[in-house]
Formats: structure tokens, C-alpha cells, sequence
């Protein structure tokens, strides 16, 4: 059995390599672990429900430039034709679009007055379709009706008797029990009340990186301005079918107005975590590098001791030691420096992580994630050594001795 101590000496005779490539091992492990603590990180977020049907709809954005446009009445006659038309299933005249980057926000407090705790939602103004056209669960209550719906300039004051909230939003409300928060009232500027009639199961604001991006409400409000919103469901599979008809008919419908910016859900998704995606592709290459770097660097470690030692191999193996003592060798060296490397990147990759949660509000790094970064750099350091490793062993004593 090799003896441990025989390997230490070795090492304490040549540090400084050991030395840099424990260095090299830790920066390894620092970066991988956090890196791949911030994909996953980016990735869950990319993933999480928007709770629409993406795949069914579009929005467009309807532009007037005839100052004397009557959007009370011309807003309800697009509605009617839209819905009207074949393979629509609803439509809807909306503030805000999900993960678009374009909407508006309210604050709600629980009581009313002006030194009340108010919790900021993302906010949508729309009617009593907005839950179809958006294809929302409704996990309590029930929806608009009607004659809740208020059709006003955006400068009006007055506002909606009703509202409905997502689910996370009730759970901020009421945080011991969500469903409480049905039939409640709660307050927006500071003295308005609105009764809570209906919540949905999930509905994500326009911002997608906004820590509230989940508490969201919705009022009874067509809000019509110069520049207005239509989102459009349609029956599935027929989107972009659709989507071309749609701008020609509502183009041809009135011509005082510009029907741009035809944009799927989807689209908008893609848009909206198209920084994530670049980030996590960078990443994934800062991974890459630095393995690769790291395994040539033990092949070159390995390689130059070998190198170094080929008397001392021939010697051992003119004494008798076999090829696998000869492997095993090296490769309880190599394990030895990634052992040390490990340990530093340990203490390097929770350092960082603590870096990173108190500059950009992270959540921390799992233990598990530790772990597996650890067996990885293990194994690739013993991958790595392998080939080395065999070479030393096809070392015969006549050619160490012929290089004496």
C-alpha cells in the first residue's frame, strides 16, 4: 500500500505547484459552485407560471392621432368586433401586459389613513373578461359582472366598489390564512375602499424581475387613453393565423388610429428573460473555461512531476512496485492537492455566495449544491490524472535507468 507519508514529503519538496494548483482547484470551485447557483437561480425564474395562456394569445397596441376621437364609443366597438370574430374566443381593452415591462402598480393597505402598512401590487385595469380572455383559475369568489365595470378617461378620480387579487397577493394580505382575505376590503389612496370579490390562483405583473412580480390585483376600469391596449385570446392554434387578420381589421375598421406592435405572449416572454438567457450562456462558458483549464492544468502538474521523477519511478519499478501501484500513486497525489483545493473553494464559494446575497438579495447557496460542486472537482481532478497517471506506469526500469 502506498504510504501517505512518502506522498506528503514529495509534495513539501515541490509546494509551490502543489500550491498553485490548490489555488487553481478553489477558484475552480468557487465560480462553479456560484455559478451554477446563479442558472439555477435564473432558470427557476424563466420557469415560473405566468398563469395565462401564452400560447393562445397577442396584444397590440391601437395609437389615435384624430383629436377629436370618441374612445368611449369606439373602445366597446372594437370589443364587440373582436369578439365576434371567428376563432377569437375573448378579448379584452387592458393597462398592463404580464412580463412585458409595460403596466402600472397600486398600493393597498388594510385599513384606512395616511400611516397605514400598504403592500405595493402590479395593477390591471380591465373588465368582466379579463379572467377568460387571460384564461385565469379562480380559486375564490367570482368574477366581474357588468355593471361593476367602470368605462372612464385615465383622468378620472372615481374609482371601482370591487377587485380581484392573485393568491400570492391575499397570502400578503392575510399571511396566516390567504382564503381570509375574500370579501375583505382593503384601501387604495389611503381612503378608498375596495371589497375583494374574487382571487386567482396566479397572475405575474409587468415586471418580471420586481420582487412583487406575483401580488398583483385587477379593477373593473377600461382607463382609455391616445394609446390603448387589446389582448387577444384566441382558439389554440390559430394565433398567428389570427394575428395579421386582427391588424387589418381593426386597421380598416377606423382610420384615425395606428394598429402596431402585434406581440405574442410568448414573444414577450422571450424578450422579457432575454438578459437571464445571454447570463446564463455566459455562464455556462466561464464553467467550461475554467474546467478545462483546470484539467489541462492537472495534466500538466502530473505530466511535469513525472517528467521530473522518472528515475525515482524506474527505481520503485525495478523494486518491484506494479503498474497500479505505479497509478495509484499519482493519483492519491492528485486526490490529495484537490482534497486542499476543495476546502479553500468551499470557504471561497460561501464567501462569495454571502457577497452576493447581501449586494443583489440572492437567496443562499444549498449545501447540496456544495457537495455535488465538491465530488465534481473530485472526479475531475481524478479524470484528469488518469492519463498521466498510466503513463508513469508504462515506465520500464531499463528506460529510467538509461536516463541516468
Amino acid at each position: 500500500m502506498i504510504e501517505f507519508g512518502l506522498i506528503i514529503r514529495a509534495l513539501l519538496r515541490h509546494k509551490m505547484a502543489a500550491l498553485i494548483l490548490a489555488l487553481q482547484i478553489a477558484l475552480t470551485l468557487t465560480v462553479l459552485v456560484n455559478a451554477v447557483f446563479m442558472i439555477q437561480d435564473r432558470q427557476a425564474s424563466m420557469q415560473r407560471d405566468s398563469g395565462v395562456n401564452e400560447q393562445d394569445t397577442f396584444y397590440l397596441t391601437s395609437r389615435v392621432f384624430a383629436p377629436d376621437y370618441d374612445h368611449l364609443s369606439e373602445i366597446p366597438k372594437d370589443l364587440d368586433l373582436l369578439r365576434h370574430t371567428p376563432g377569437i374566443t375573448d378579448a379584452v381593452y387592458i393597462n398592463s401586459v404580464p412580463l412585458s415591462g409595460y403596466g402600472g402598480y397600486l398600493r393597498l393597505q388594510l385599513q384606512p389613513g395616511k400611516d397605514q402598512d400598504t403592500i405595493i401590487a402590479g395593477h390591471y385595469l380591465s373588465d368582466d373578461h379579463v379572467l377568460n380572455t387571460l384564461e385565469l383559475e379562480l380559486v375564490a369568489g367570482e368574477n366581474f359582472q357588468p355593471e361593476d365595470v367602470l368605462v372612464q378617461d385615465s383622468n378620472s378620480a372615481r374609482q371601482p366598489a370591487k377587485i380581484i387579487i392573485s393568491q400570492a397577493m391575499a397570502a400578503q394580505l392575510y399571511p396566516d390564512n390567504w382564503q381570509l382575505a375574500l370579501g375583505a376590503f382593503v384601501y387604495v389612496n389611503e381612503t378608498v375602499p375596495l371589497r375583494i370579490t374574487g382571487i386567482v390562483k396566479t397572475l405575474q405583473g409587468a415586471w418580471h424581475f420586481w420582487d412583487q412580480v406575483e401580488a398583483t390585483a385587477i379593477t373593473p376600469v377600461i382607463s382609455v387613453s391616445d394609446s390603448g391596449i387589446y389582448l387577444i385570446r384566441t382558439e389554440a392554434g390559430r394565433r398567428d393565423e389570427l394575428m395579421p387578420e386582427v391588424e387589418a381589421l381593426l386597421a380598416h375598421s377606423n382610420k384615425n388610429r395606428i394598429i402596431r406592435s402585434v406581440t405574442t405572449l410568448q414573444d414577450t416572454r422571450t424578450e422579457s428573460y432575454r438578459e437571464h438567457n445571454a447570463t446564463n450562456k455566459i455562464l455556462m462558458l466561464v464553467i467550461v473555461t475554467l474546467v478545462l483549464v483546470t484539467a489541462f492544468g492537472i495534466v500538466g502538474l502530473a505530466t511535469f512531476g513525472i517528467n521530473r521523477r522518472t528515475r525515482q519511478i524506474g527505481t520503485r519499478r525495478a523494486l518491484g512496485a506494479s503498474k497500479g501501484q505505479i497509478m495509484r500513486y499519482f493519483m492519491i497525489e492528485n486526490g490529495l492537492i484537490t482534497l486542499a483545493g476543495i476546502t479553500l473553494g468551499c470557504l471561497g464559494a460561501v464567501a462569495l455566495n454571502i457577497y452576493l446575497v447581501q449586494t443583489f438579495a440572492m437567496t443562499p447557496v444549498t449545501p447540496n449544491l456544495l457537495l455535488y460542486g465538491a465530488i465534481s472537482v473530485f472526479i475531475l481532478g481524478q479524470l484528469a490524472v488518469l492519463y498521466p497517471a498510466r503513463k508513469a506506469a508504462l515506465i520500464s526500469p531499463a528506460t529510467a535507468t538509461r536516463m541516468v
